[in-house]
């Protein structure tokens, strides 16, 4: 796709972003994206451990990291997020995926409201293998009402600080909106989605109807997960998925 870079060590294509993530992955031919999310959400150092071991128990390369999935404990500052940032590329440095700024791995990273864990933590992750089928398969990134890779959040976000229905049915659909661009980027669009899914502590229950599944983007529902954004001010993210599988680890 025109819109998209190959990163031919990991087997997919990527949107290029912002250094601390892209925005989303698919699939190259010959390769589908298999997802796995934790039992229990994983110490980011320990998680990337595990992380390491599963994909050396498949025969993946560590390049074959597509995608991951965080909980922290609460919304970060701006500065705050550039610095957990700056410290969580480290490992994607050493396992050959970023490099020079140019990050090919797909991120969500939210703040649950209530049983919140004590540190920044690994919730799931994607990667690739072999494919066994023809369909595609993709990991839009989270993204919330905000434009990124500008000089700050907070001067982007869609009516700041109104968290009315007026306020978030404009935030819903911008973020929705931005959905839609990501997965056309990739070649896909909400009929290809297997699930979506919403992160905000907000009702949005009377704008799920006009905003989403009018305009086709939950045909396998809407998974709500009670959490913020993972920057001050930002109240309502997306993230939508089409991988190939998805498994549990127990741990």
């Amino acid at each position: 796709m025109a819109d998209t870079v190959v990163f031919d060590a990991g087997g997919y294509r990527y949107i290029k972003a912002v250094f601390q993530y892209s925005g989303g992955v698919a699939a190259q031919p010959g390769f589908e994206l298999e997802r796995a999310r934790l039992a229990k959400p994983l110490p980011l150092a320990e998680g990337f451990v595990l992380v390491e071991r599963h994909l050396q128990a498949l025969g993946r390369p560590s390049t074959a990291f597509a995608a991951c999935e965080l909980r922290s404990p609460a919304p970060f500052t701006e500065q705050g997020f550039v610095d957990f940032n700056r410290h969580y590329v480290q490992t994607l440095e050493r396992w050959g995926l970023y490099r020079d700024g140019v990050n090919p791995v797909a991120r969500t990273n939210v703040c649950p409201e209530y049983d919140k864990p004590a540190e920044p933590s690994l919730y799931a992750f994607s990667y690739t293998v072999p494919a066994h089928s023809r369909r595609g398969s993709f990991i839009v990134a989270g993204g919330g009402e905000a434009k990124e890779g500008g000089p700050d959040y907070r001067s982007s976000i869609v009516r700041l600080g109104d968290t009315s229905l007026a306020g978030m049915r404009e935030k819903l659909r911008y973020v929705a909106g931005e959905m839609e661009r990501r997965l056309a980027a990739l070649g896909f669009a909400w009929r290809d989605a297997v699930s979506t899914q919403a992160y905000t502590v907000h009702d949005v229950g009377p704008l799920v109807g006009e905003e989403l599944a009018r305009r086709g983007a939950m045909a396998g529902g809407l998974e709500w997960h009670f959490c913020r954004p993972p920057v001050v001010s930002l109240e309502y993210e997306m993230d939508v998925r089409g991988a190939a599988r998805e498994i549990v680890i127990a741990l």
